[in-house]
């Protein structure tokens, strides 16, 4: 079987690039002889690293001569169709899915984060498009919800997302094995640049502060690159107390390991979250966008606020830190119950893609 993979791939957003590594690794798995093309933005380095076959994700007239060759189409995951962005993200995706749909190729939705979907047209599209498909997973209730609300007949299932069928045992950082901390453990942060006039940089900063002054040491793990490198370097020198920046070109093995073994993790990243939930480690969100507070619920980890939202500060932040630390087990176990039976489903949606693309 051979089959074309859609998505927001070879752009160096880690997040984008561990959903990619886990559909391969879980491909795979079902069929060991599985033939997978990424379309990439950066189709040398995606073969590289991922031993696949990729073509450039802009060449429409290439991507609609693979298609004719290919089994089918895998659309996903990450957060494909919205337009939050811009107007020019949900109409490629889908003219991605129309050109499989006019060459007769069965199309798998996988995993997908729907939304925001504001504008009418962008609406018309998803709802043109996924309602022509073989099969539909989402990755939370909300978006099953937006499907439903904009018209989006074909029956949708909820999975996780494919991050969480990971295994990081046989991960490690040589970064973290060779840096000196100044405390037996950690907590990691996960910052990114948000337009807001709520200052959440500086009340991270302070919540941070404090964490120190308790005895804890800081560690900054940039998930996308230079960007989150420059935002951690931000909340650090708004600190009082010293932090510690984790290189910004880890690699996706790397930066799993600098969340997991933290006691704590406080993120904004989607999937700095869901590093942390692949080993269990608790953490606190801080919300820009609904597909956090969706994740946050799955695996019962609390959201102490939304960075355009000045209902929380931190002191909030740091009280809810510490309440975590001091109730650590119970806290761990719980999340630990919430985690395992998604990592068996999150691996089990490639044989849904598998059979889907098979008929």
């Amino acid at each position: 079987m051979h089959v074309v993979l859609s998505g927001y791939y070879g752009f160096d957003n880690v997040g984008d690039d561990a959903i990619l590594l886990s559909i391969i690794q879980s491909l795979k798995k079902w069929q060991s002889d599985i033939e997978i093309t990424v379309l990439s933005n950066n189709p040398a380095a995606t073969e590289q690293t991922y031993g696949v076959k990729a073509i450039n994700r802009w060449k429409m007239k290439e991507i609609r001569q693979l298609l004719k060759t290919a089994d089918g189409l895998i659309s996903g995951g990450g957060s494909l169709m919205q337009d939050q962005t811009g107007m020019k993200t949900i109409p490629y995706y889908a003219g991605v899915i129309q050109i499989a749909k006019w060459l007769k190729k069965p199309v798998f939705v996988y995993a997908q984060g729907m939304g925001p979907i504001n504008h009418p047209l962008s609406k018309f599209i998803v709802r043109t498009v996924f309602n022509k498909v073989e099969q539909i997973t989402v990755r939370d209730r909300a978006s099953l919800a937006l499907l439903t609300e904009i018209g989006v007949r074909k029956e949708t299932k909820i999975v996780p997302d494919p991050v969480m069928g990971l295994n990081g045992n046989d991960f490690h950082c040589e970064w973290l094995e060779n840096v000196s901390l100044s405390a037996d453990s950690y907590i990691s942060v996960s910052v990114r640049d948000w337009p807001s006039a709520v200052a959440y940089k500086e009340k991270i900063a302070h919540s941070l502060d404090e964490l120190v002054r308790q005895g804890e040491q800081i560690v900054f793990l940039p998930m996308h690159g230079e960007h989150d490198f420059i935002t951690s370097q931000e909340v650090a020198a708004l600190m009082k107390e010293k932090s510690l920046i984790a290189p910004a070109d880890l690699s996706i093995e790397e930066k799993i390991t600098v969340i997991g073994q933290s006691q704590l993790l406080i993120g904004m990243r989607l999937h700095s979250l869901i590093f942390s939930a692949i080993y269990a480690t608790p953490f606190i969100a801080i919300s820009y966008d609904p597909k956090i507070n969706a994740f946050a619920d799955i695996v019962d980890q609390p959201v102490i606020g939304h960075v355009e939202v000045d209902d929380w500060n931190g002191v909030t932040l740091f009280e809810q830190a510490v309440a975590i630390l001091e109730s650590y087990t119970t806290v761990q176990e719980k999340m630990r119950q919430a985690v395992i039976p998604l990592q068996d489903e999150a691996t089990a949606t490639a044989k849904l893609a598998i059979d889907a693309l098979s008929k």
